[in-house]
């Protein structure tokens, strides 16, 4: 069996920025109007008043302070209220996957070594643009990449199940080297006028390439790896390829995301924090010894509370790296920014996680020793 290091890591951030102000002031201007419009069957009790929102509302329940999207002028358009995406023709690259080629050729350049030795490609993202072909395939293509690719989808939790299966790949022998990327057009699938959940997303791309030990250069030896799925509706997005079959529903409220934000938070946390103790006592590691946590980066209020169960107190400076202030949620790809914007000061010996948790429910954590 070989053993795999994540040998470098790539980031694309998209060119706009959207700020809480933006977007709580594009929110309150559709809710006035939808109120307008509405005014008798409100008064009738027949339709309920949207009540409008507040960037001290936002930060205070999530962290966040603005993220980062494709398109903007769409989504702060009270008429619009979405990303303006149009479609490409098919002889273009996809815009998911030219989002992870850029953070491809990040990572590549980072590591220094010709894409020849790559020998499979993961895309592992919660938001694929299509049922097939796969964007991995796509990306591969693009990058002059020979070998196999192929797409999954675990929600939140993508990054780090692509890790792991990255790594297996490399422990049979199957490749010395894979490229994993995390393309995530997060505002694609989002309500913007939903006040409980308008502000949760951001666009991004990242990318990782795991590789054989024997072969790399410095990285980051993976320590151990496991994965948790457990069934749940709490998050959920219903759209797919069979609401072209029941067309009633086309449009409706559950085709875009949804979550039971409290229910999500009281059971999330617990597995999350337990999964992680455990995991490290396995493999020899105390958890409270961490030199730092690239949790994924869903709700401030959240990485707080595992962080602080983790560690036995609360996280010192630094140590629970947040990027959500400025990236928002970015799903799959949360933790991997993380981990990418916050690793220079690692000695060879320093033990880090990476962790992930979402949808499904599903959980992963990689913990990583620099080399």
């Amino acid at each position: 069996m070989h053993q795999a290091v994540i040998a470098a890591t790539g980031l694309f951030t998209p060119p706009f920025s959207i700020s809480n102000v933006e977007l709580v002031d594009a929110f309150n201007a559709y809710v006035e109007r939808f109120n307008a419009a509405n005014a008798e069957a409100i008064a009738a009790g027949e339709v309920v008043a949207l009540a409008p929102s507040s960037p001290e509302f936002i930060e205070k329940a999530s962290g966040i302070k603005a993220r980062y999207v494709m398109n903007k002028d769409g989504i702060i358009d009270p008429e619009v209220m979405r990303p303006n995406l149009p479609e490409r023709p098919n002889d273009q690259i996809s815009i998911l996957a030219e989002m992870a080629v850029k953070a491809a050729e990040q990572a590549i350049a980072a590591w220094g070594k010709p894409v020849s030795e790559i020998g499979a490609v993961i895309c592992a993202a919660s938001n694929m643009q299509r049922a097939y072909p796969a964007m991995a395939i796509e990306v591969q293509q693009a990058l002059g990449i020979e070998g196999f690719a192929f797409d999954m989808n675990v929600a939140c939790s993508s990054a780090t199940f692509g890790i792991k299966t990255a790594a297996d790949f490399i422990a049979t022998g199957s490749a010395k080297a894979v490229l994993m990327v995390n393309p995530e057009i997060c505002s694609g699938h989002l309500n913007f006028k939903d006040r409980d959940s308008h502000f949760i997303f951001g666009d991004v791309a990242t990318a990782v390439i795991l590789e054989e030990a024997s072969q790399a250069q410095g990285g980051w030896e993976i320590l151990g790896t496991r994965l948790k799925t457990q069934f749940s509706n709490n998050i959920r997005n219903n759209f797919g390829f069979l609401n072209n079959a029941a067309p009633e529903g086309v449009g409706a409220r559950d085709k875009l995301f949804v979550q039971e934000g409290r229910k999500v938070f009281r059971e999330v946390v617990p597995m999350v924090s337990e999964m992680i103790v455990e995991h490290a006592g396995d493999i020899g590691l105390d958890a409270t010894a961490l030199k730092r946590l690239w949790l994924h980066q869903a709700n401030i209020n959240m990485n707080d509370l595992i962080a602080r169960k983790v560690l036995g107190r609360d996280p010192q400076a630094g140590e629970n790296v947040i990027i959500l202030d400025e990236y928002a949620n970015t799903s799959s790809a949360g933790s991997i920014i993380a981990f990418h914007s916050a690793n220079d000061d690692f000695a060879p010996g320093d033990t880090g996680l990476i962790c992930s948790f979402g949808a499904g429910y599903s959980a992963g954590t990689v913990f990583v020793r620099k080399r």
